[in-house]
């Protein structure tokens, strides 16, 4: 993102509403610049009423924000990846709540390759963090983008696994990209940025340590990702919450099993009972992701013309349709479908729902 008016209409849209509201808004106006030519009734119509003075009077440290913006973007290892960019990446934008914007640091074309995310427990045992280190190794080898979360523990083992097998890893954080929480993994962020890795947070610079902001980029670590391997976990744990928005997203869950004995066996133990695959070997995952090298299905035109939009939509039918079934009905793959989903909703014809469910909002 280089065109300054742009930055500047994306920062004020996100720092002055919410993710839903910022959304409504982009289906009717089409672009963050045109959100701010609405009238004032057609603004007022999608946003809640405690929203609506935040956006009509823009925070007053939105100057310094882009002012800061500004300067981190000309660093060449930095961009800001927008909600309906062509590079946005196809298994988040398929998710319930893909963000608005995605500030990247490192390799960006990460985001397009085969992905698996490893979590866990802040405070495992010397084994959990042996297997994260080993599997993240083995899957990494095979080509294979380890997702984490930066986290001590697991997370950051699973880091450490993929960069000692000279593979790829993306971490997504809970805080701005301009800091590096915990400190006691500054070290291991250096190393991820000079190995080609990839640090995305949806956070804008500046943001701080806050316990809410680390469950919702959980969403971020599963969306991005083929499937969730949680290696140990007790059962009210973050890496849980991760496996459950994996799982609603459509991904494959993976579990190590563990000692009965172990708190940190429990929340694994629970997942299995839950359906997610028992594994013991990096080989238990592969055979269940797509094999690598397969041939993608021809792409459909992302700028898709009026006829094809008109028939995406009569495929949809009026009643809530999930991104799987429409992939069925219409023969595309899920990424120009994601796609053309994501124009038809900014155009104001499709609503997306919760559970991944998609519905047209006009009726003729």
């Amino acid at each position: 993102m280089r065109d300054p008016a742009e930055l500047a209409a994306w920062l004020r849209l996100t720092e002055s509403v919410g993710p839903g509201a910022a959304r409504r808004l982009l289906a009717m106006a089409g672009s963050p610049q045109a959100v701010f030519e609405l009238p004032a009734v057609a603004r007022d119509q999608a946003l809640p009423p405690r929203q609506r003075d935040g956006f009509n009077h823009p925070p007053e440290h939105l100057p310094e924000l882009l002012d800061k913006a500004r300067a981190w973007l000309e660093n060449p290892a930095h961009a800001l990846l927008a909600l309906g960019d062509a590079d946005y990446p196809a298994p988040l934008l398929a998710t319930a709540d893909p963000p608005l914007l995605l500030w990247l640091q490192g390799r960006r074309e990460l985001l397009t390759t085969p992905s698996l995310a490893i979590v866990g427990s802040r405070n495992p045992t010397a084994q959990g963090s042996d297997n994260a280190r080993a599997f993240a190794k083995a899957l990494a080898q095979q080509g294979h983008t380890i997702v984490s979360g930066l986290a001590l523990g697991i997370d950051a083992a699973a880091h450490e696994g993929a960069l000692d097998a000279g593979g790829a890893t993306i971490a997504v954080v809970g805080t701005g990209l301009d800091q590096v929480y915990p400190r006691r993994n500054e070290k291991l962020a250096a190393r991820i940025v000079a190995a080609n890795g990839l640090i995305v947070s949806e956070y804008s610079l500046g943001t701080p340590v806050l316990p809410a902001n680390f469950p919702r980029r959980n969403r971020i670590i599963a969306g991005l990702s083929q499937g969730c391997l949680v290696v140990e976990a007790a059962v009210q744990s973050g890496s849980l919450i991760t496996a459950r928005l994996a799982a609603e997203a459509g991904r494959e869950v993976f579990a190590i099993p563990g000692s009965i004995h172990s708190p940190q066996a429990r929340g694994c133990h629970a997942l299995i009972r839950q359906g997610a695959k028992l594994v013991e070997s990096a080989e238990d995952i592969l055979e269940e992701l797509p094999p690598q090298g397969h041939a993608a299905p021809a792409a459909v035109d992302a700028e898709d013309t009026p006829h094809e939009q008109q028939a995406l939509l009569e495929a949809m039918g009026f009643d809530p349709v999930s991104l799987d079934a429409l992939m069925a009905r219409c023969g595309w793959p899920a990424a120009a479908l994601s796609a053309a989903l994501l124009e038809l909703e900014l155009d104001g014809e499709v609503a997306r729902l919760a559970g991944q469910l998609f519905q047209r909002r006009k009726q003729g």
